[in-house]
């Protein structure tokens, strides 16, 4: 496999593939929010809600005004890093003064408590998940699990992301790719 571009899986989904070796992640789909070939790689898991927590209760938790319109989406484990640590990835109609990060022509990320109390409010982005956590690699670290044949990536597409159902995220991103999930194996070899 080549590695091309400085930052080319920006805005892409890194799935899973069978026999990573690494369980936290086994058929995650996660999106690439930064890469650099020189820094590292971060992304969001956008695939493991964390059962039994939705938005509207966290909301409640963090004291924030609720109305009708609040949103119930489930709280994602957005990965194994600072889990405290909570992230909004959304649709590009929200913009929080210098704390948005445009990643590609549709989809933000913003990580401040402004986008959740604009949420709670039912004022937030059209589209968003919210994940606790994120996936992060050192420099070269995900380029070499994906020579390795831990992961594969495709393009972001915005259904994927905010309307599929959370079970069914991993196949649907494979089948974007034209791959059939019964056809893997975790003993494939490399081309």
């Amino acid at each position: 496999m080549t590695i091309q571009g400085e930052s080319f899986l920006e805005g892409k989904l890194l799935i899973a593939l069978p026999g990573m070796g690494d369980e936290r992640f086994e058929k995650s789909v996660i999106f690439m929010c930064a890469h650099s070939l020189d820094s590292g790689a971060m992304g969001l898991c956008i695939n493991r809600p964390i059962d039994g927590l939705n938005f509207r209760e966290l909301a409640s938790r963090l004291e924030l005004m609720t109305t009708p319109a609040t949103p119930d989406f489930p709280i994602l484990l957005g990965g194994p890093m600072d889990t405290g640590r909570g992230f909004v990835l959304h649709s590009s109609d929200y913009e929080s003064n210098d704390s948005t990060l445009p990643i590609t022509e549709t989809i933000s990320l913003t990580a401040t408590l402004d986008i959740l109390r604009a949420l709670a409010a039912g004022e937030g982005p059209r589209q968003a998940l919210f994940a606790l956590g994120y996936a992060g690699w050192r420099e070269g670290q995900i380029e070499d699990e994906i020579r390795a044949n831990a992961w594969i990536h495709c393009d972001a597409d915005d259904t994927l992301l905010f309307e599929t159902p959370h079970a069914e995220i991993w196949s649907a991103a494979l089948a974007t790719l034209g791959i059939d999930m019964s056809g893997l194996s975790a003993l494939n070899g490399r081309a």
